[in-house]
């Protein structure tokens, strides 16, 4: 992954230093956190340890459809790493991360529940979305050998199904919240059972720590919290070229949105899909208002479909001899220039392979920079009050 950075701002040289010496503080405080277990960064260490061992879950690598239940970060990764690399997965997984009457009667229709693995994730083990769900498909049996609980270890709801009718039981770690838990047992183990190669996975979790990749996660994290705390810059427009990103870019709006939005600041990032928006949202995006900071993210894919152009229609068509994905690019390309032109702040991730690597990588660069960020803004990037306060009146009404 490469991630070229066009996003200095004009302010004081005072300033500069001061946010290089709280930046090397906050990176300090990290790297002694990776190494904690019941730390919440442990998640990143080479040594992380599961609360699952892979003997113990072989046996259910032999359903071909796997259906998974959760909301927000307990499953918004998994589908990332879904998406990112289905290249490389046979087996069809079916993703319940919201109230879908028609994705729910479309499993009941098509496919016969014993046959399916079913994977319920939430760790406060009450989640109202995913009890729902669960309890729709009527999936729930005694000794039932195709499902499996991730919650916490504490008296809930899921756990005590668990318990009572002798299912199969993952402990969801207390101190890893969800938006943060991708690379723990709630991402990793559905990864595994998805055939693909989870050691590579969590290989390169530490690369942003380190020589060059340092520095850029350092500028990256003191612009971006000055942009934060000057609130001059509101709005993340993650601009994607590559529809296999188009999840994992959910995962991370979720991480920032939820990490940063409090004390009155935060970053909005929306998914802009390109280049179907640049003959929608781009007139706003480079002439409305100079809120915003770009994102342009794409991935090196095989080219697949060609233009070709009989000559009796037009002799000498530009497009002619042209791939699909070359033109996408040349349109990139294209608004990068603009950007530059007009002294608009951006950044460009550049992804190389659709690999397990590659996704590992990602997720670790962006909890690592969302972390400094809400460190050096003063701002706590672990929790959400608000979103706890909609959870409880929701509940008081359906009493």
């Amino acid at each position: 992954m490469i991630i070229l950075n066009n996003i200095k701002s004009n302010y004081s040289r005072d300033l500069k230093l001061n946010s290089f010496k709280k930046f090397e503080k906050v990176f300090k405080d990290i790297v002694k956190n990776i190494s904690h277990q019941n730390n919440i960064l442990n998640v990143l260490n080479k040594n992380f340890k599961f609360s699952f061992k892979k003997d113990e879950i072989k046996k259910f690598k032999k359903f071909k459809k796997i259906v998974l239940i959760g909301m927000g970060g307990s499953i918004h990764g998994t589908k990332a790493i879904y998406s990112f690399l289905k290249h490389k997965i046979k087996k069809k997984v079916y993703f319940l991360d919201d109230l879908d009457e028609n994705k729910i009667s479309k499993i009941k229709k098509k496919e016969i529940p014993s046959q399916m693995l079913f994977i319920i994730i939430s760790k406060s083990g009450n989640t109202i979305e995913t009890l729902s769900n669960a309890f729709s498909l009527n999936i729930f049996k005694r000794n039932a050998k195709n499902l499996i609980i991730i919650t916490e270890k504490k008296d809930n709801l899921l756990f005590r199904l668990s318990k009572k009718l002798n299912l199969f039981y993952v402990k969801h770690k207390n101190y890893i919240g969800g938006r943060y838990s991708v690379l723990s047992d709630v991402g990793i183990l559905p990864s595994y059972l998805m055939g693909l190669n989870i050691l590579k996975l969590r290989s390169k979790l530490l690369e942003f720590i380190k020589g060059n990749n340092k520095k850029t996660l350092r500028e990256s994290s003191i612009y971006l919290s000055h942009f934060l705390n000057t609130k001059k810059k509101n709005n993340l427009i993650f601009l994607n070229y590559t529809p296999e990103l188009e999840n994992l870019l959910f995962w991370c709006q979720q991480l920032i949105a939820e990490s940063l939005g409090k004390k009155n600041k935060g970053f909005l990032p929306i998914i802009s899909k390109a280049p179907k928006d640049h003959h929608s949202l781009l007139q706003l995006y480079l002439e409305g208002p100079k809120d915003k900071i770009f994102y342009i993210f794409s991935a090196e894919t095989k080219a697949k479909v060609k233009i070709n152009i009989n000559k009796s229609l037009d002799k000498k068509n530009y497009l002619n001899k042209k791939f699909i994905r070359s033109i996408k690019e040349a349109q990139k390309n294209a608004l990068i220039k603009t950007l530059k032109k007009n002294k608009i702040p951006f950044r460009e991730f550049k992804i190389k392979n659709l690999d397990e690597k590659t996704i590992g990588m990602f997720f670790s660069y962006f909890i690592l920079e969302t972390i400094c960020i809400g460190k050096l803004s003063n701002i706590n990037p672990f929790n959400q009050p608000a979103v706890e306060q909609v959870k409880k009146f929701t509940k008081q009404l359906l009493n």
